[in-house]
């Protein structure tokens, strides 16, 4: 406004010293007092064009200054609310170019699902992180922000940070977690030929693996009760289960966890959990609740004492004459002939002898209680912790499970044959039959029960 007035007053006074000196040259003519008024008005022009030029320059730099300022005061802006995103745990949103040049596009692979790849990767900033890339993209872009929001700000020691996203218009979706240094449970507990660099075969200390499942339970109970709204998992597993430098348990992947309000027992939607780790009710299709999240936590629980899966082939090529080992089941009768120490995984008592009876007493009996078929009869995730960390007892009696899944598994054909089967299977699991059209739809084939 100040440099639109300087440029009207200026044109307006040189206007008028011209109109003025025209004026003279007529009235006067030729003479020396028009040759001295015309220098003093030529004069004149150039002390205006001058001070308009320099007025112009004044503002120039004012103006420059002021942006100066304002792209600094925004660079400090954009800083600190950077940094408070880290401090409130925020998830963050990356450029895909900046995935691709953290992971080297995508070169060093750590792990691998039907419908997810994980890759370690190093940030600019030093960070080591690990990125899940999602191939089977089931939620829109919205729905996997809201999600993606709330997960990231659950905050607790035993759950691995989520520190952003990325969506990819039309293509994947990734998700860039902390990376854990000492990788998945599953290549601890599980017996494997590869050895680690000093050539010894990996085998999880007991004193380890018992404080794991403390860990993992305080965890579980945490986003079950602890949270605004919350937050079922529903696909808890040895390979979701990761161990950092002190070798403490954090869970992660929530990539196919559910939100649930507070108000909510049951929510209904389709299986996507892990096949051996499934309760009873998703496979029934009855609804599911936090109670499948601790049907899954008992069967991890019952792998890291035995140091298996809970359903291994132990014969067989051919698919009609397959016979499946359900350790389950083992372990159950195990307990009822006083005989549990049996069921510990013989590694341990080679390398370390036998572990504490009564801790393994309390992991066994606290898994069979997560196990039962009837989701009521479970304890909550906040008993569990309080069991395992003996400020409750443990009672010693648990329902025998009906076994469902080990009858599922059973050579006879009728099993399979006549869907009045699975009703039965439903109804010793206290949920409603279903009809034969429903038994149909929900038929059960080894591959969904076996573990991977």
């Amino acid at each position: 406004m100040e440099a639109k007035r300087a440029k009207v007053f200026a044109a307006s006074a040189v206007v008028s010293l011209l109109v003025l000196l025209v004026v003279l040259w007529s009235c006067l003519g030729p003479s020396t007092a028009s040759y001295i008024v015309t220098g003093l008005v030529f004069a004149a022009i150039l002390v205006i064009l001058a001070w308009v030029l320099t007025l112009y320059t004044a503002l120039d730099r004012t103006q420059m200054s002021a942006a100066r300022w304002s792209a600094l005061e925004r660079e400090e802006l954009r800083v600190e609310y950077s940094f408070l995103r880290k401090v409130a745990g925020l998830p963050i949103k990356f450029r895909f170019d900046d995935l691709v040049v953290a992971t080297d596009n995508f070169q060093a692979l750590v792990g691998r699902g039907s419908s997810a790849s994980v890759f370690r990767g190093i940030l600019d900033d030093g960070t080591t992180v690990a990125v899940k890339r999602i191939e089977a993209a089931e939620r829109g872009d919205r729905e996997f922000r809201s999600e993606v929001s709330a997960i990231a700000s659950i905050q607790h020691v035993n759950l691995v940070r989520l520190l952003g996203y990325c969506i990819v218009r039309g293509g994947p979706k990734f998700l860039v977690y902390e990376f854990v240094a000492n990788g998945s449970l599953d290549k601890w507990i599980f017996p494997s030929t590869r050895k680690d660099h000093d050539g010894s075969r990996r085998c999880l200390p007991w004193a380890v693996r018992y404080r794991a499942a403390v860990d993992v339970a305080k965890a579980l109970s945490y986003i079950h009760h602890d949270c605004r709204a919350r937050v079922l998992h529903l696909d808890v597993k040895p390979e979701n289960i990761l161990l950092d430098e002190g070798f403490r348990a954090v869970v992660a992947d929530f990539g196919l966890s559910k939100l649930m309000g507070k108000d909510e027992s049951r929510v209904v939607t389709t299986i996507r959990g892990t096949r051996g780790y499934l309760a009873p009710e998703w496979i029934i299709g009855s609804g599911v609740s936090d109670k499948a999240d601790i049907y899954s936590y008992g069967m991890v629980l019952l792998e890291m004492v035995g140091g298996r899966r809970s359903v291994q082939l132990v014969d067989g090529d051919v698919a009609s004459r397959r016979k499946w080992s359900y350790f389950p089941q083992i372990v159950s009768e195990k307990v009822r002939q006083r005989r549990m120490m049996e069921v510990v995984d013989e590694r341990l008592k080679r390398v370390e002898g036998p572990p504490d009876e009564k801790e393994v007493r309390t992991l066994v009996h606290v898994a069979l209680w997560c196990i039962q078929e009837k989701a009521e009869t479970r304890p909550s995730m906040a008993r569990v912790v309080d069991m395992l960390e003996g400020r409750i007892a443990v009672d010693e009696d648990p329902p025998t499970p009906d076994m469902i899944i080990s009858s599922l598994l059973s050579p006879e054909p009728d099993v399979f044959d006549e869907a009045g089967a699975r009703d039965r299977h439903a109804a010793a699991a206290g949920m409603p039959e279903m009809d034969t059209q429903s038994a149909t739809a929900y038929s059960l084939d080894v591959s969904i029960l076996s573990a991977r």
